[in-house]
């Protein structure tokens, strides 16, 4: 079990989960956030991320109640002085994660080490005014932030190697499977990843090959299932060059290479069809079943689940 002192600026979702983390390893966690209304659905969040633990038997009460002692949430970005590490989790815009990293590097020790969770914004743009860049990464999680068990590490032209060193390591201490990547690229690996998947998939319906649906069951009962326990290129080297190279002068010339947001989602926009939260867009989600839906979205994170929580 961890006892650093860790700190994590923004109090959403995705500061939460890490704050979760941090905390369900045992360290002591600062979460600074923007007024009281921020804190308390921060608070909200921390709550409910450790009863979902307590309800799937991965916790017990006394963990939860030992994990909730180590939270400190202020609006003071003065209380993340004694910190050994500082997360900043604020919204997806340059400027405003430039002005926490002015407040944050004004009382952290010189060695302690920052990072961001930036889905998409290069580390070069991130670090531009910052007194100690070498110091600083991005270590980008995905959500649910505290379950799902990736991380991609990203540093900077400025980073240096024993940043990215103590970083990894930090990770691996909370149970992360850290991916270290060797340069900054927009969206990092799993974006492009996931995009390249959702375009083929949007062209394959629009061009009217396959329905939503069945997209889905290809991918849940073949992707999905194959993947989950061996990687995509160890599929290649298995498959071998000679016939991977045989399908893809197959299948390269006819797919789909549009760099413009797909017709389907334009419409969707438009309609205000844009997903489950309203209930419509690929799916009409009023005849789906909700629970069963997100029972199956966390199902997979519960089985890689392996804290070393406290109990005082």
């Amino acid at each position: 079990m961890l006892n650093y002192k860790t700190g994590v600026v923004g109090a959403g979702r995705v500061g939460a989960g890490m704050a979760t983390l941090m905390a369900g390893h045992g360290c002591e966690v600062t979460i600074v956030g923007l007024d009281e209304d921020d804190l308390r659905r921060c608070r909200g969040i921390l709550e409910g991320n450790l009863d979902e633990l307590v309800q799937q038997g991965l916790a017990t009460e006394k963990n939860r109640a030992a994990i909730l002692r180590r939270f400190t949430l202020t609006t003071d970005t003065q209380a993340l002085k004694d910190c050994i590490f500082v997360l900043e989790a604020a919204f997806e815009d340059v400027n405003v994660k430039k002005g926490i990293y002015q407040q944050v590097e004004a009382v952290i020790a010189p060695d302690a080490l920052m990072a961001s969770t930036t889905s998409a914004i290069p580390v070069e743009l991130l670090t531009a005014d910052m007194a100690h860049p070498e110091r600083f990464a991005v270590t980008h999680p995905f959500q649910p932030a505290h379950m799902l068990p990736l991380v991609e590490l990203v540093g900077g032209p400025n980073t240096s190697p024993a940043t990215i060193d103590r970083l990894r390591v930090f990770l691996e201490e909370l149970d992360r499977e850290v991916v270290t990547l060797h340069k900054s690229v927009p969206g990092f690996i799993i974006n492009p990843l996931a995009q390249a998947l959702f375009r083929e998939s949007l062209y394959l319906v629009e061009q009217g090959v396959v329905s939503v649906a069945d997209i889905d069951k290809a991918i849940k009962y073949a992707v999905g299932m194959r993947y989950a326990s061996i990687g995509l290129l160890e599929y290649f080297d298995d498959v071998g060059f000679n016939l991977e190279c045989d399908i893809a002068k197959t299948v390269y010339p006819d797919l789909c290479s549009t760099r413009a947001i797909q017709q389907i989602v334009l419409d969707g926009l438009a309609s205000g069809k844009t997903g489950r939260s309203v209930g419509l867009g690929l799916y009409d989600w009023s005849k789906k079943d909700d629970a069963d839906y997100l029972r199956r979205k966390a199902a997979p994170y519960y089985a890689c689940f392996h804290w070393d929580m406290p109990e005082d």
